[in-house]
Parts: C-alpha cells; sequence; structure tokens
C-alpha cells in the first residue's frame, strides 16, 4: 500500500506527530541543559524509563526501585553537601541539611511504601511517579556534574556517557528485563471521515503543546526562567550580577527530569518500553536538537517534530532501515553546521 494513500497518509502522519511531540520535549530538554550547563546530557532518555517504568510498577501496586535511588542520591548529595558547609565554618548549616535530608527521606519511603500497594486511581498514581522522578535531576547535578562545573565539554560528555550506563543498569535492577506498558490517560478514538484516531494520541500533542507554552512563558514571564536565559547566553556575565552557577544548574535539571518523566508517562501507552530503551528514545531527541545546534528552541522542537514524521513513515514502508534512516538525518546537519558555524574555544564563551 502507498503512504500516500488517503487512509493511510493521517494514520501516519498522527502517529509521527505524537512521537515527535515527545521527542521535540526532549530536544528542548537536551538544548536548555547544553545552553546553562555545557552538558551534552545523554541520560536525559533515562528519564523517559524511569518516568514510564516507575508507573508501571505503581499499577501493579508494587514499591518502585525508583524510590531507593532517591534515596542513596539525597544521602549523597546531603553528604557532600554538608562536608562542603562544614569546610566553609558552617558546621550549624551543614547539620540542618542533614537532618533535613532524613526527615525527607523517612517522609518519601513512609509514603510510597504506604500509597503503592493500594493501586490508587491513575492521576494519584502519575503525581506520585513525578514525585520519585523528578528529583533525581537536582540531585544527579548535585552528586555528579556540580563538582565538575569548571570541567571540558569533553569531561562533561564522559561523565555523561558513564551517567547512562549505570542509569541503565539500575534500571534493568529495579525493574527486570521485560518491556511494560502504561493505561491510556484516555480511551476510545475519534473518527475523521474514513480515518479513526486515538483520543490518547490527540492527548499526547496537546498535552507536549500545553508544556512547551507553559516553558516559554516560564523563560518569558519570570525571575527564574530570564536568569536561565542569561546564564545562557553568558554563563560569567549572569555570575558577575549575581546569579548562581550552581542554582541554575539545579532548576535546569529539575525541568529536564520533569519533560523526561512527563514524556515516559506519555508515550507509556503506546510503546512498550523496556530497561535501556532510554538510549534510543534519548537520541531521537538528540538528534532534534543538533538540528537547532544546542541553541535554538524553536528549530530543535521542529527537528524532532521531523525526526517522528520519518520514523512513522519509514516504519510502514521501510521498517527495517527505520532506524538508520533517522539517524543518518545527522550527519548532514553535523556536516553543515560544522562549515557553517564559527568555532570559539570554551575560555572565550
Amino acid at each position: 500500500m502507498d503512504i500516500f494513500d488517503p487512509s493511510i497518509f493521517p494514520i501516519l502522519a498522527a502517529d509521527g506527530l505524537t512521537n515527535g511531540a515527545v521527542y521535540a520535549l526532549l530536544s528542548l530538554a537536551l538544548v536548555l541543559v547544553f545552553a546553562v550547563t555545557r552538558v551534552i546530557f545523554i541520560p536525559q532518555g533515562e528519564f523517559v524509563v524511569f518516568g514510564t517504568l516507575t508507573l508501571a510498577s505503581l499499577q501493579l501496586g508494587r514499591t518502585p526501585g525508583t524510590l531507593w535511588l532517591l534515596l542513596c542520591l539525597l544521602a549523597v548529595a546531603a553528604a557532600m553537601e554538608a562536608v562542603t558547609l562544614a569546610r566553609r565554618g558552617q558546621a550549624g548549616r551543614a547539620g540542618r541539611v542533614v537532618l533535613g535530608a532524613v526527615a525527607l527521606g523517612a517522609l518519601a519511603w513512609a509514603l510510597v511504601g504506604w500509597l503503592a500497594p493500594l493501586k490508587l486511581p491513575l492521576l494519584i498514581q502519575v503525581l506520585l511517579t513525578l514525585a520519585l522522578v523528578t528529583p533525581l535531576g537536582p540531585l544527579l547535578y548535585r552528586t555528579v556534574y556540580q563538582p565538575l562545573q569548571n570541567a571540558t565539554v569533553l569531561v562533561l560528555l564522559i561523565a555523561s556517557v558513564a551517567l547512562h550506563l549505570v542509569l541503565t543498569g539500575l534500571a534493568l535492577v529495579f525493574f527486570g528485563p521485560e518491556g511494560s506498558r502504561t493505561p491510556a490517560f484516555v480511551e476510545g478514538s475519534l473518527r475523521l471521515g474514513q480515518v479513526t484516531l486515538p483520543w490518547q494520541s490527540l492527548l499526547v500533542i496537546l498535552a507536549s503543546a500545553l508544556l512547551m507554552l507553559g516553558l516559554f512563558t516560564f523563560f518569558e514571564r519570570t525571575m527564574a526562567g530570564k536568569a536561565l536565559r542569561a546564564t545562557a547566553v553568558n554563563r560569567l556575565g549572569a555570575r558577575l550580577v549575581g546569579i548562581s552557577p550552581a542554582a541554575a544548574g539545579t532548576l535546569t535539571f529539575t525541568l529536564a527530569a520533569l519533560i523526561g518523566a512527563l514524556g515516559g508517562m506519555l508515550i507509556g501507552p503506546s510503546v512498550a518500553v523496556t530497561y535501556d530503551s532510554g538510549f534510543l528514545i534519548g537520541l531521537k531527541g538528540f538528534v532534534g536538537a543538533i538540528i537547532g545546534g544546542l541553541v535554538s528552541y524553536p528549530l530543535a522542537a521542529a527537528g524532532a517534530i521531523l525526526v517522528g514524521l520519518i520514523e512513522s513513515f519509514a516504519s510502514f514502508s521501510l521498517s527495517a532501515w527505520k532506524e538508520v534512516i533517522v539517524f543518518t538525518l545527522i550527519l548532514p546537519v553535523l556536516l553543515w553546521r560544522s562549515l557553517t558555524t564559527r568555532h570559539i574555544p570554551e575560555d572565550e564563551e
């Protein structure tokens, strides 16, 4: 059958837009993280995996392994922060940090242990998933990237590769090798002539569009968003006017984790996610980010949607080559960027 068949083309286009909308969110997160912290955040796809598999565990009434990762990172981050404060002679503040971390950890352990077996309504499980996955972003920044904030981009990239491998292994330990799906947020479908579109796909597109609009409003209308924009434009200048690089990095990774967790729950009903799905999903978002030059949010979003459309149409007509076709896109884009971009040494940024 021809992909331009009137009964096939709209279905493939809707499927491509659905996947592309999620890839666009990941592209925006990758551009944001790189612009603010210079980190090429390869583990972005792991937030997607943890979002989907955490929700799937809650659906089964199990305590997700994400809780143990959160508690371990919280303990390490609190210990690092306490040592830093103690060296500055702020022992009292260091003690309060440790006590606060212990209280938060105990609260999270008790709350999740109580709520998980109850198999609560889907909305409550979604909020609980966000509460478990989103804090992983700032905690990973504090434990992995903040100590390396003055390192070169290459060192930060190596750290990202190592972190990706660690998180993939932990996902295997926590959730096992089997793939999982999550329930659709809305059932049924919309019929337009001869074409039937699932309401879930339309919800994904709408939710992604609303989240992008929310990000735009955040960056344009709030002081925190403007501070992140200033840090992305000129890190040294932002520091000179009182914007903390550590605070900017923490907020950036929080947004990245939130976007990844939401993306994972949006695609969970349509894709069986396994412990190692994060790399491919994140890489498709990275292709969109590269199309945007890791600086342009609109181009990154448009490039990610293009990736979703190409993947959808290629999976119908050339299913064995769809991944090759998608990732081959990155080669001409990299060549064009290399020929047209003026290269600036890191110490001149």
